[in-house]
């Protein structure tokens, strides 16, 4: 015979259900039943629906009037209300997705009916269940709560499945192993890419030279709740995913946000999870990857010269020529010293539109 210490159902039914077959059992009316428990009929009435909680007072009463141990009677409880609760769970953390971006970005596929797209979320994230899901961005969760202004909010869940859809999406792109010299030199070729116009001719190029140093860049659409920009972090030992959402659909920002992740993954290697755009204050490692984005694109021999440079939109292009970078990227400089307003020669800044 099996010890009950082992005994560990997975209760659907009701408590009651179980006092309900005791009783019936020994030949006890409910109007008995609550007789020998100190109830009025209602609260008996209540507890044997599952309308009442088991608490330690009536666990007690339980265990004096039918048998079993006050520890049963609260596990019984307990395990129930667990499983009652999971649809609403559910629900919930459906709620918390992005799902109408995620079908409308080619993420998911429509479903036919609400009730499938549970399943349709679980597999696009690869896990088994809601709880499951829970434990294994446990750290993004706290990470996203942390970082996030409260006058911008961002959504860890909507966070989560734009960083999944960069894992999908650079998961079908080879690449040489990790190699850090190989990757920092590639840079000098990727720097001259900010002068392309089009992303279609450049995206293409950025992700060719990456890959020889171990980096998949995937470029994913952030979902409405994700206010992230960039993220890097190592999805094997020999392969970096660097993952840009083109949030301010700009040349500068677009080009600072990559060189500032690659700066992460050169300064930083295999340290950690770097995640931009929320907003968050600024830690030494955020400054050092700002550092090197801003010397990689205006080498130090620049500087001064940038930070003398006339305010002119000729100017600028003659300088950018100079740089071999696009004029955009000069202006966000001068904007990020303050030299200029942050509304001031906008007009060089390239713009970039999602095609779907």
């Amino acid at each position: 015979m099996p010890s009950s210490q082992n005994f560990c159902p997975d209760w659907i039914s009701a408590p009651g259900d179980t006092i309900s077959d005791i009783l019936a059992e020994r030949g006890i009316s409910p109007s008995e039943f609550a007789q020998r428990m100190e109830h009025t009929p209602d609260q008996a009435s209540d507890l044997l629906q599952g309308r009442a909680a088991i608490t330690i007072r009536i666990a007690r009463q339980l265990e004096q009037v039918l048998g079993a141990s006050v520890e049963f009677w609260m596990s019984r409880d307990f395990q129930y209300r667990q499983v009652i609760a999971r649809p609403r769970a559910d629900e919930e953390w459906l709620n918390e997705l992005p799902v109408g971006d995620m079908i409308k970005f080619g993420w998911l596929r429509p479903v036919p009916h609400p009730s499938e797209e549970m399943a349709a979320c679980l597999r696009f994230f690869d896990v088994p269940s809601v709880p499951a899901w829970r434990q294994a961005y446990a750290d993004l969760q706290n990470v996203v709560a942390l970082r996030t202004s409260p006058s911008f909010e961002s959504r860890p869940a909507a966070v989560a499945a734009w960083l999944r859809q960069g894992e999908i999406e650079s998961a079908a792109i080879e690449c040489s192993p990790w190699d850090p010299r190989r990757f920092q030199e590639t840079l000098s070729g990727i720097r001259s890419l900010t002068r392309e116009k089009d992303p279609s001719r450049f995206l293409p190029k950025l992700k060719q030279l990456c890959a020889i140093g171990g980096v998949a860049v995937a470029v994913v659409r952030a979902p409405n709740g994700c206010r992230a920009s960039g993220a890097t972090r190592f999805l094997t030992r020999n392969k970096a995913l660097l993952l840009l959402s083109f949030r301010y659909l700009s040349d500068d920002q677009f080009w600072f946000t990559f060189f500032h992740e690659a700066g992460h993954l050169l300064l930083h290697g295999e340290s950690g999870f770097f995640l931009e755009g929320l907003d968050m204050p600024s830690t030494t490692a955020e400054q050092e990857a700002n550092d090197f984005a801003a010397h990689t694109l205006v080498p130090s021999e620049f500087q001064r010269p940038l930070l003398n440079l006339p305010l002119s939109g000729r100017e600028v292009i003659r300088f950018a020529r100079r740089l071999g970078i696009s004029p955009g990227l000069v202006v966000g400089q001068l904007q990020y010293h303050k030299r200029i307003k942050q509304n001031q020669l906008n007009r060089l800044k390239r713009r970039f539109a999602w095609n779907h």
